[in-house]
């Protein structure tokens, strides 16, 4: 009965009202101003609209350019390209979210507040997951025999299904019932319909998450160390280089938004005014979505390359030649398909050459 309780509630139109008031500790002419204030767009919103056009179109631009040309058809290009769709919808949940937020939700029911909610968390734990899966497979790749071999395609599939059942099962737990309908005293303060317990079980899984991924970068390190190249050699020094920019950039963005939200689950508003600022610590977060492409992509000139080249044909970029060049294929592959051919009937662990492909 006290399920069936809290899901009739789902559709409550004063419910939302009732919440935010109790969570954030506003008084009553405090929610009637926010209720009744301007439907505008403020400029931190505008901002963050911004990025988020520019994290669209960035991550769109990667996804049309894997898949438009076969030398991208391999598992790494596809982890980056799922890594790029997670990011893209990122960008476009954000947007949405931001629409209806302000004046406009105190008009939501509770199911539509937690569609809005859900969407962008399960867009930014997909944007998360998919960075720990491209870690697992370069960590894979470093270790095992015959990498690339017939067990590739079921691998990427695997990795990339759990990324994705993952991701909405976490970001819908609180419309399934992990909300804290029917117990105020356990609202979120930045979040006033989410529990505290469920906030804290999410930083607990980002935390693991970033744990996770630079123990196995500094795996991955430590076994190019100790093979056969020389230390001093550029394939680990490259490798070095770039896993200190994906885990520096990665923990620059997320690392204050899982502040935020742990000091969320054991303070309240008045006590931590600063939990009343969240939006901009989120929109930090949203930043992750766009440089994800520049780390994971512009590191490869052939890709460079072919975003050139679908620039050129989209006429967003003069090129000085003629629009059917910009069809032309590239004349070598990139440097991730190099190490994929050349090491497909390798039976050694791979260590040399695939180090630098993040």
């Amino acid at each position: 009965k006290v399920p069936h309780r809290k899901y009739s509630q789902y559709y409550n139109d004063s419910l939302i009202k009732e919440y935010y008031m109790y969570a954030k500790e506003m008084t009553k002419q405090e929610l009637d101003e926010r209720t009744t204030g301007k439907k505008g767009l403020a400029t931190l919103n505008v901002v963050i609209m911004v990025i988020c056009c520019i994290i669209i179109l960035e991550n769109l631009l990667v996804l049309v350019a894997v898949c438009r040309n076969k030398k991208f058809h391999s598992a790494m290009f596809f982890f980056i390209g799922n890594l790029a769709f997670s990011d893209l919808l990122a960008g476009s949940a954000y947007i949405a979210n931001i629409f209806l937020s302000g004046p406009r939700t105190f008009e939501l029911v509770p199911v539509q507040w937690f569609i809005r909610e859900g969407t962008a968390f399960i867009a930014l734990a997909a944007s998360v997951f998919s960075l720990l899966a491209i870690a697992i497979e370069r960590y894979i790749a470093i270790t095992k025999v015959k990498v690339y071999g017939s067990n590739k395609t079921c691998r990427m599939f695997l990795l990339i299904g759990a990324c994705w059942v993952t991701s909405i099962l976490l970001g819908g737990l609180p419309i399934i019932g992990w909300n804290c309908i029917n117990n105020l005293s356990e609202c979120s303060a930045v979040l006033p319909l989410y529990s505290k317990k469920y906030i804290l079980f999410v930083v607990s899984i980002f935390s693991l998450i970033l744990l996770s991924i630079v123990i196995l970068y500094v795996r991955i390190y430590l076994i190019v160390r100790s093979s056969h190249q020389e230390a001093t050699n550029s394939p680990a020094y490259a490798l070095l280089k770039t896993v200190t920019i994906v885990l520096g950039v990665f923990i620059m963005c997320w690392l204050p938004a899982f502040t935020i939200l742990l000091l969320d689950s054991s303070c309240r508003m008045k006590a931590c005014p600063i939990l009343s600022k969240a939006d901009i610590f989120f929109g930090i977060a949203t930043l992750n979505s766009a440089l994800n492409p520049v780390i994971y992509t512009l590191r490869s000139k052939d890709m460079r390359k072919e975003f050139l080249r679908v620039l050129c044909c989209w006429g967003l970029l003069q090129s000085g030649r003629p629009a059917d060049r910009c069809l032309v294929p590239l004349k070598s592959s990139s440097s991730l398909e190099h190490c994929t051919n050349k090491h497909e009937q390798q039976t050694t662990p791979i260590m040399q050459d695939c180090t630098t492909c993040v």
